[in-house]
């Protein structure tokens, strides 16, 4: 053997060059499995919601799916590599089929791109199905395809048609979100002055009313939504219920006896072959399920509200459809041309654009029309049987079998309906009996998220809430923190919700002799009631000390793993037999030592909001500790202490948590029309889990305050001050107004 492979005569040895050809196969069947699963997760998500328009989740058209697809496919573009037997010639069959069917789970996953990232992902999807549609042809000229010919041909025939539907489907994608946004933004202002006619209505009661208006609007208006409900879709749907027909009837020919010779010898792959062929009939099978539902429903959705005219106006080319190109003619030619000096270059760019647009206008027009054709044929087929199932007396079990209307309704009954509800439907031109079935049905849906989420309350919580002194002011968040405190430094940093709650639950565990019971209990619900605060603060306070909020979270999870404040043993402290005078008096001494060696060391020059996390709580330490002493004479026994720390906790989170109606109509208000319908979802959940907590604070809360000052708890603790300055002065006629008259009703 000479150097690089060759033989001592010189000649080149390939005899191992197709030893690696199996494992490569594997590598193909592994990419199979892959799409497969990713297919299925999404259809299994729709059956869960009963969203049978299939949103995307986990299979979209991006570059990961696309490299996946790309590997996939390896064997339809495989051109000089023998494939004698059946399972070969199958497995070039399944993976252009394949290739249909993934196409037909993209189509909902264009509403949610950017323009940009919509057209290079549809860019490298043609590049690859025109690869794959000639490497076809190659191989039927050249033999390495000698059987299902006209199953290859009628597939790729599906393949450019699913293709031409997609960039048809995607065209319309920035008109349709700018035309639902401009509802949307019409419908909002419409569901405030609504709002304003609840009167007597309870403040839970009427949110959950705007929740399911804005779900409403937000479930209509999703991209995936609109696409999934179009004709295009509908369309895709029936061509991948047909490519995965084919490839059944192929399957059942090369089975049969008779049909075909199959050539002798064996494939480069050899027992890969098979595994392709079995890990591509599951992709295509498991595939099938979104496309030919969102056909099946669709279907049966026109079949049950047909109507007189129906025919006429399913043959209407709505504007939206071909809205962009109408406007791309009435717009000036690019600036480099447009100011080209000659008039008749300019005149011949101008005639040469409008025709191009004309064209592109008669494509989009031909493909609506026919997409609407395959729907009408799809439900007179469907009449047909129907009135033949009537003579066989199987009526009633094809009426199990007929689509639900679940696409158009996302679950529901009629009894759950809301007459209002309909005013706030968002849908295009053409889909006006859609607008029935969703404010006829649409409540339903919204009612059992937030009835399972009141399933999920959290229960610690609530029971921790109802030591508050809510009714009384929320007394614990002006007394966690005394002003007669000296600072350890020259300035003191601003506070935040999560802190001094993480600073006092860390006191209550060092405490001695205290009920371990009580103890956990407040653990748990500390750590129930951290998840709002930290929602609270992320929505309505985002322009708060950020290293404040860090400093919560690094020191929570020490106490709340490890019992832990800053690497000192809480447990320590309670086990070491000391009264809980000594041990604050400890604590407080700690925390002073950690701030004076910082602030005379590196962050000397530093102002309290550049302090590291570790500092901020030290310094949280020091002045609860500080505070609590300076009055401890007043707590008789230590569990009158712990009693004292768990009703300031309470008043703290109780406090945060009169923002959690702000909350949840913020996330109602998400402005990104790709992401609102979750937005609202999760309005929703916060809305039934947060029922009880609302409901346990109370009717009352202190704060002669606008809601975004609500959101800060320094303000909260500076309007405290004020209550109390005028409380004491009425005495002496200086302040006219009791403390009572500050109040703000949540109810």
């Amino acid at each position: 053997m000479g150097l690089h492979g060759c033989s001592t005569n010189g000649q080149l040895d390939n005899s191992k060059f197709s030893e690696p050809m199996p494992w490569i196969g594997l590598y193909v069947a592994a990419a199979s499995m892959a799409c497969t699963l990713a297919m299925a997760c999404d259809a299994f998500h729709g059956l869960r919601n009963k969203k049978l328009w299939f949103p995307n989740r986990n299979f979209s058209l991006n570059a990961t799916s696309l490299a996946l697809l790309t590997i996939a496919t390896k064997l339809p573009v495989d051109l000089n590599t023998s494939m004698p037997r059946r399972q070969d010639q199958l497995a070039k069959l399944s993976g252009t089929v394949l290739i249909c069917t993934v196409m037909g789970n993209f189509m909902p996953s264009l509403g949610v791109m950017e323009e940009s990232e919509m057209l290079a992902n549809f860019l490298a999807l043609c590049i690859l199905v025109i690869t794959v549609v000639v490497n076809i042809g190659i191989q039927i000229g050249t033999g390495v395809i000698y059987v299902f010919i006209p199953e290859h041909a009628a597939i790729m025939f599906i393949m450019l048609v699913l293709l031409v539907i997609l960039g048809c489907s995607a065209l319309t994608v920035p008109t349709t979100k700018q035309l639902l946004e401009q509802q949307f933004k019409s419908k909002h202002r419409q569901a405030s002055d609504y709002g304003s006619d609840n009167i007597g209505v309870s403040a839970v009661e009427k949110q959950k009313e705007d929740v399911k208006k804005f779900w409403v609007m937000a479930a209509t208006s999703n991209p995936q939504y609109v696409l999934g409900r179009s004709a295009l879709s509908t369309a895709s749907g029936a061509f991948c219920l047909l490519a995965a027909l084919i490839l059944v009837e192929a399957v059942v020919r090369s089975l049969a006896t008779g049909y075909f010779n199959f050539c002798s010898g064996e494939s480069d792959y050899k027992w890969s072959s098979m595994l392709i062929l079995m890990s591509q009939a599951v992709a295509v099978a498991v595939g099938t399920i979104a496309p030919a539902l969102r056909w099946f429903n669709a279907v049966g959705f026109h079949n049950l509200h047909k109507r007189k005219g129906s025919f006429r106006e399913e043959f209407r080319v709505e504007m939206w459809w071909i809205l962009r190109f109408v406007e791309a003619k009435e717009k000036h030619l690019p600036f480099g041309i447009g100011s080209m000096s000659s008039r008749r270059v300019r005149k011949i760019a101008h005639i040469s654009k409008n025709r191009i647009l004309d064209l592109l206008i008669a494509i989009q027009t031909v493909v609506v029309l026919v997409s609407k054709s395959i729907r009408m044929v799809s439900v007179v087929i469907m009449c047909f049987l129907k009135r033949l199932s009537s003579l066989f007396h199987c009526m009633r079990l094809l009426k199990n079998l007929a689509p639900s209307e679940s696409i158009f309704r996302e679950g529901g009954s009629e009894s759950g309906s809301n007459p209002n509800l309909r005013d706030f439907v968002l849908h295009l031109e053409g889909e006006d009996s859609l607008v029935r079935l969703i404010a006829r049905n649409g409540c339903e849906c919204m009612d059992r998220w937030i009835r399972n989420a009141t399933k999920r309350e959290p229960t610690y919580l609530v029971e921790l809430l109802k030591k508050s002194t809510a009714s009384e002011g929320f007394k614990g968040v002006g007394k966690f923190d005394s002003d007669q405190i000296p600072s350890i430094t020259w300035a003191e940093p601003p506070n935040c919700w999560a802190l001094p709650v993480v600073t006092l639950t860390s006191i209550a565990v060092a405490l001695p002799n205290t009920d371990p019971c009580a103890i956990k209990s407040l653990l748990c619900g500390v750590h129930e009631g951290l998840r709002y605060v930290r929602l609270v603060e992320k929505t309505l306070d985002a322009k708060g000390p950020t290293n404040m909020k860090e400093a919560a979270d690094s020191v929570w999870v020490g106490v709340d793993v490890y019992n832990r404040w800053l690497n000192e043993n809480l447990y320590k402290f309670a086990r070491e037999g000391k009264c809980s005078k000594k041990v604050l008096e400890e604590l407080a001494d700690i925390g002073r030592k950690l701030v004076l060696e910082f602030t005379s060391g590196v962050g000397k020059k530093k102002t309290p909001l550049e302090w590291p996390p570790k500092v901020l709580a030290a310094n949280s330490m020091y002045r609860v500790c500080q505070t609590i002493l300076q009055d401890y004479n007043k707590f008789g026994a230590e569990h009158e202490l712990l009693e004292w720390l768990q009703m300031t906790i309470a008043d703290i989170l109780a406090a945060c948590f009169t923002n959690l109606p702000g909350v949840i109509s913020m996330k109602c208000l998400c402005s990104a029309i790709e992401v609102r319908t979750l937005s609202v979802v999760e309005a929703a959940s916060l809305l039934g889990e947060a029922e009880n907590i609302l409901g346990t604070i109370g009717q009352k809360a202190l704060s002669n305050l606008d809601p975004n000052q609500m959101a800060c708890i320094d303000e909260w603790r500076l309007c405290k001050k004020r209550n109390q300055s005028c409380v004491l002065s009425s005495d002496d006629g200086m302040c006219d107004f009791s403390s009572d008259e500050l109040s703000l009703y949540i109810e």
